[in-house]
C-alpha cells in the first residue's frame, strides 16, 4: 500500500507548478533519522487521510481527489514534502523508523497494564533476552522444556539484565497488546541496527 500511496503523493506533486518543485529536490539522506515521534503520530493520520481519499479513487485521480489528499496532509501538520520525504525513508528501508511507525499506529496499552508500564530499556533487554532464548531447542512434541533447556533460558534471561519474573510478564501479556508488540519489534531493530 505504501507504493501506490507514495505514488499517488508523488502525482499530486505535479498537480501544482509550486509542489512539483518541491517534490523534485532529493529527500534528506537521513529523513528518517531525523523524524520525531511527534511527526510520526501525524504522518500516520496524514497517510490515513491520503488512503481514505485513494479509497474513493476509481480510474484517474481527479483534481478534487488530489486536492483532498494534499488537504490531508496538511491538515495533519506536514507539508507535501515532508510527507514524501518521510514515506521515501520507510519505502527505502528504514527499518527502524517503519517500527517506529508501526508503534506510533499501534493503539495504546491499558492503562496500567505491563505494556504501559514497561520502559524502552526493560524493553531493550527483554529483546537481548528473546534473542538469547530462541535459538535454545524446544521439545518438539509440545512438553515442557527440560530442566536442561530451562535453566538455559533462565540463564539467557538472567545475562539480559531483566528479571525472570518481568521477562515473564512481558512475555504474557504480548499476545494481547499490539502497541507492547510494536515496542518489543522495535526494540529487536534497533538492536539489529
Amino acid at each position: 500500500m505504501r507504493i501506490a500511496l507514495l505514488a499517488a503523493v508523488s502525482a499530486l506533486a505535479f498537480a501544482a507548478p509550486a509542489a512539483a518543485a518541491l517534490a523534485q529536490e532529493p529527500a534528506p539522506a537521513a529523513a528518517g533519522q531525523a523524524v520525531a515521534d511527534a511527526e510520526l503520530a501525524r504522518y500516520a493520520a496524514a497517510e490515513d487521510g491520503v488512503r481514505a481519499v485513494q479509497a474513493q479513487v476509481q480510474g484517474q485521480i481527479t483534481a478534487e481527489q488530489q486536492a483532498a489528499m494534499v488537504a490531508a496532509i496538511e491538515g495533519a501538520g506536514l507539508t507535501l514534502e515532508r510527507f514524501n520525504a518521510i514515506s521515501q525513508a520507510v519505502q527505502g528501508g528504514d527499518e527502524i523508523l517503519a517500527a517506529r511507525l508501526a508503534v506510533a499506529r499501534a493503539p495504546a496499552s491499558p492503562a496500567g497494564s505491563v505494556g504501559a508500564v514497561a520502559t524502552d530499556a526493560e524493553l531493550g533487554q527483554f529483546a537481548t533476552a528473546m534473542a538469547a532464548v530462541r535459538p535454545i531447542p524446544a521439545q518438539l512434541d509440545g512438553a515442557a522444556p527440560t530442566a536442561e533447556q530451562q535453566a538455559a533460558m533462565a540463564e539467557a534471561i538472567a545475562s539480559s539484565g531483566l528479571e525472570l519474573e518481568r521477562f515473564n510478564a512481558i512475555s504474557a501479556a504480548l499476545a494481547a497488546d499490539p502497541r507492547l508488540q510494536a515496542r518489543v519489534a522495535l526494540a529487536e531493530v534497533q538492536q539489529d541496527g
